[in-house]
């Protein structure tokens, strides 16, 4: 099997300085937009490619980072301190002579493929002019772009060390992207000898065809023919489709097409033949929640390929486990990686129906709290205390379950995020807020409750903070216990009603609401 350890990038788009490891398996690329998720990706099919003429087609301009562009402008521009792009793909042990040296960033010898994209020397002088002007104006034309291997040794789209496969969901209707995912599943299902025989066959059909079938309506024309295209645009692979109930690809939806695409090309007919590595970009567009799932576990089945998705969704990173993921934040170019966290909490995000991970990893501070009514009025509480809000201090509060804090602490733990549980102390604060999260003391990451046992739950906290206001809003509305003659205490009606009360005071009351002291230090901490 054939994989990539890692990749490096120096001057691309939105890195200076990059370099991760990647899983055998599967690596989930996940993070907000302009995070860099589609960069890796485009990074790894550049070099898988081998072509040239993509990268001139797209531009070098659209692919150099522009802080290091603009860098150079300001400086001196002299020739000798021009960037210089690279791209390297590191392999796992080949057996190829060609692939191993130490032709890269690390100087180490290993497998491996790198473009590289630097200032042609044979053309020094005409780039001395260039930078010469009085505009800013970067050389990009005079740049020479250059595939190679660690051995040094140069290498084409013709020669291709990785077979590769990359499906765009926002190019799913795109007829050149559909005609290429074709042809490439096609060579991976059907080997060169067979391939070269098929296309003879079809040839010789299309030769058939004008010779029988159109030679009656010929023989009555002089100097003009019909006939059928033949050529290299006109050919068996151009002419290929995949159908689905005799229903070409072409013609279903974008989401039949998108989990169409996927699954065919997951697919195993020869393993001599198959994908060395299968791109996804974002699948889970076009996609509905139950083809989601299936598209999840289709994947989660998968073998003999290396996989790479670039996704927004966390149900695709918790349901196909998180330590196989990358995070990517917008705000940082250091990858956050999970490949450590234990196995129990890698399973529970997989089987949580619903989780917030993906919002949690992408926040710097964050605020949990354990129920709905909790979260309805933290952001008040917050306002109240601060004269802020959560946006603008970048908090973010996540409603987790009661059991599931220390879940996401393990994720804390290993990303170092600054993170505050807020939670109830359930009659006793040594044994659940204290002695429970001994394994959980750092710097980062601290659990606030109430320090009186007898304010054990939230709305008693609040009941506490607030008598007066709670009595106004929530007297009137207390009954006769059933089969009793008193009636139901304040506290009881605040306890089996909890959504209702939260919503009514933050709908009636939310300015005047004072705020449980245990929750107020949570506040300031997350602030520090």
């Amino acid at each position: 099997m054939k994989t990539i350890t890692k990749i490096q990038l120096r001057n691309f788009k939105k890195y200076r300085e990059f370099n991760v490891s990647f899983d055998p398996e599967l690596n989930l690329l996940i993070g907000d937009n302009e995070a860099g998720k589609s960069t890796i990706l485009t990074a790894i099919e550049l070099v898988l490619s081998g072509s040239k003429s993509k990268v001139e087609t797209i531009g070098l301009e659209s692919f150099f980072n522009t802080s290091v562009i603009q860098d150079f402008l300001a400086s001196g521009k002299k020739f000798e301190n021009l960037p210089v792009l690279i791209i390297e793909l590191y392999l796992n042990e080949q057996g190829n002579p060609s692939l191993n040296g130490k032709n890269n960033l690390d100087g180490v010898p290993g497998d491996g493929l790198r473009l590289i994209c630097e200032p042609n020397e044979e053309l020094s002088h005409e780039v001395a002019q260039v930078l010469a002007q009085a505009e800013a104006n970067f050389p990009f034309e005079y740049y020479s772009i250059r595939f190679s291997t660690f051995a040094d040794e140069a290498y084409t789209g013709y020669r291709k060390f990785l077979k590769h496969l990359t499906l765009d969901s926002s190019q799913i209707n795109n007829e050149y992207a559909t005609r290429e995912y074709i042809k490439t599943v096609y060579e991976s299902h059907v080997d060169q000898p067979q391939r070269i025989g098929l296309q003879n066959d079809y040839r010789q059909q299309k030769a058939n065809f004008k010779e029988n079938s159109l030679k009656p309506i010929n023989d009555t024309l002089d100097n003009y023919q019909f006939s059928v295209k033949s050529g290299t645009k006109s050919n068996l692979e151009t002419d290929l489709t995949i159908t689905e109930d005799d229903v070409p690809l072409e013609n279903k939806g974008k989401g039949r097409q998108c989990f169409i695409k996927t699954e065919f090309a997951l697919q195993r007919s020869n393993p001599d033949q198959d994908l060395d590595v299968l791109l996804l970009e974002e699948p889970e567009n076009h996609l509905s929640h139950t083809n989601m799932k299936k598209l999840v576990d289709r994947i989660s089945e998968s073998e003999a390929k290396q996989i790479f998705i670039a996704t927004h969704s966390s149900l695709i990173s918790t349901r196909l486990d998180l330590r196989k993921t990358v995070f990517l934040n917008s705000k940082s170019t250091d990858p956050l990686l999970l490949k450590d966290l234990p196995n129990d909490t890698a399973k529970f995000f997989m089987k949580a129906p619903d989780n917030n991970v993906l919002e949690f990893v992408m926040s710097p501070k964050v605020i949990l709290v354990e129920g709905d009514a909790e979260y309805m009025l933290i952001e008040q509480l917050y306002i109240n205390v601060t004269q802020s809000t959560p946006e603008r201090d970048d908090v973010h509060i996540i409603s987790v379950g009661g059991t599931s804090f220390k879940r996401y602490l393990d994720i804390a733990k290993l990303l170092g995020m600054r993170v505050a549980v807020i939670r109830d102390n359930d009659g006793d604060k040594e044994v659940n807020c204290v002695d429970s999260f001994i394994d959980y003391t750092a710097d980062n990451m601290q659990v606030f409750c109430d320090d009186d046992d007898t304010n054990w739950t939230f709305e008693i906290c609040i009941l506490a903070s607030n008598p007066k206001l709670c009595e106004e809003l929530f007297s009137k509305k207390l009954r006769k216990k059933p089969k009793k003659e008193e009636k139901i205490t304040l506290p009881e009606y605040m306890l089996s009603h909890k959504a209702d009360v939260a919503f009514e005071l933050l709908d009636k009351k939310a300015e005047e609401l004072l705020t449980p002291d245990y929750i107020a230090r949570a506040f300031a901490w997350i602030n520090e």
